[in-house]
C-alpha cells in the first residue's frame, strides 16, 4: 500500500515530464529507433550502424545539459531534432490518472510547477499535444541555467531564482541521479516513478518511495483555505534570462533512455 504523503507539510509541488507526467515510450523510441533509422537514410548505412555508432555518443554525454538539448544534437548530427520528433507527435501520451491529480492539486491552492531538462521547444511540442500546460503556475527548464537536475549545482540556482521551502517541497521525478540530487539540497518529500515507459518493465527505484499512477497521491489532498482572489492559470513564457523567477525555464534534448526529455 503506497505510503500517504503528509499534504499538510507540502507548500510546493515540483513535477518533472518526461518518464513522470508523460509516458517516456515516445522518448526512448524517438532515440533508440527513430533518430538512428532517420541518420542511416542521411548517410546510407543500414540501421544496426547507424546504433553502433550513435549509443556511444548519446551515453558519452550523460549527465550533461547538452544531452537534453535538440540545438546540440541537431548540430552534431546534421539532422532536424525538432522536426523529426514532430514526426512522431501521434505517440506523445500522458500517463493514466495525470490530468485527474493535477485538476485536484490546483485545486488545492499549492503552487504547481513542472520541472524538466527538456528544451524548450519540445517543453512546447508537449504541452500543446497534452494540453497540460494550464495545470501549471510555471513550466521550469534546467536549460535556463545551463545545468541539469541531476547536478548539485542545479538545486541552490533554482532556489535562489524561484525561491521555495525545501522542506515544504515534493518533488516527484523517475530519474534517481535527480532524485539523489534533490534529496541532497535537502528536499524532504520525493517520489520516484515506477514505470515510467508504459512498454518497458516496472523500473527499480532504490531508495525512494515510489508511485505506479498518480491517482496514489491524491489520498488527503484537499483544498486549503487561503485568502484573496481566486489564484489564475498562469500562461508559459521563454525567458530572456535564468534571472526571471515568474518564467518558465526550458531545457533541450538527447537521450538513450534518457531521463528527462
Amino acid at each position: 500500500m503506497p505510503e500517504t504523503l503528509a499534504w499538510k507539510d507540502i507548500d510546493t509541488v515540483f513535477l518533472d515530464m518526461d518518464g513522470t507526467l508523460l509516458d517516456l515510450h515516445f522518448d526512448n523510441h524517438f532515440w533508440l529507433e527513430h533518430v538512428p533509422l532517420r541518420y542511416a537514410e542521411k548517410h546510407a548505412i543500414p540501421v544496426a550502424q547507424a546504433k553502433h555508432a550513435l549509443y556511444p555518443r548519446f551515453r558519452a554525454m550523460e549527465g550533461t545539459i547538452d544531452w537534453y538539448c535538440i540545438d546540440y544534437w541537431s548540430r552534431e548530427l546534421g539532422l532536424d531534432i525538432g522536426a523529426l520528433k514532430r514526426e512522431l507527435e501521434h505517440l506523445i501520451q500522458v500517463h493514466p490518472h495525470v490530468a485527474d491529480f493535477l485538476r485536484v492539486l490546483r485545486a488545492s491552492g499549492r503552487r504547481v510547477a513542472l520541472l524538466t531538462n527538456a528544451h524548450h521547444r519540445v517543453v512546447d511540442l508537449k504541452m500543446t499535444a497534452t494540453g497540460l500546460a494550464e495545470h501549471f503556475d510555471q513550466l521550469i527548464c534546467a536549460h535556463a541555467f545551463r545545468i541539469p537536475k541531476e547536478d548539485p549545482l542545479f538545486w541552490p540556482r533554482l532556489a535562489t531564482e524561484d525561491p521555495f521551502d525545501p522542506q515544504r517541497t515534493l518533488f516527484v521525478d523517475d530519474s534517481l541521479p535527480v532524485l539523489r540530487a534533490a534529496r541532497d539540497f535537502g528536499i524532504r518529500h520525493l517520489r520516484a516513478v515506477r514505470l515510467p515507459d508504459s512498454k518497458a518493465p516496472p523500473k527499480q527505484t532504490g531508495e525512494f518511495l515510489a508511485i505506479e499512477r498518480f491517482d496514489e497521491l491524491t489520498p488527503g489532498l484537499v483544498t486549503r483555505r487561503h485568502s484573496g482572489l481566486p489564484r489564475q492559470p498562469s500562461h508559459p513564457r521563454q525567458p530572456s534570462h535564468p534571472g526571471q523567477p515568474s518564467h518558465p525555464r526550458h531545457s533541450g534534448a538527447g537521450r538513450n533512455p534518457k531521463d528527462d526529455m
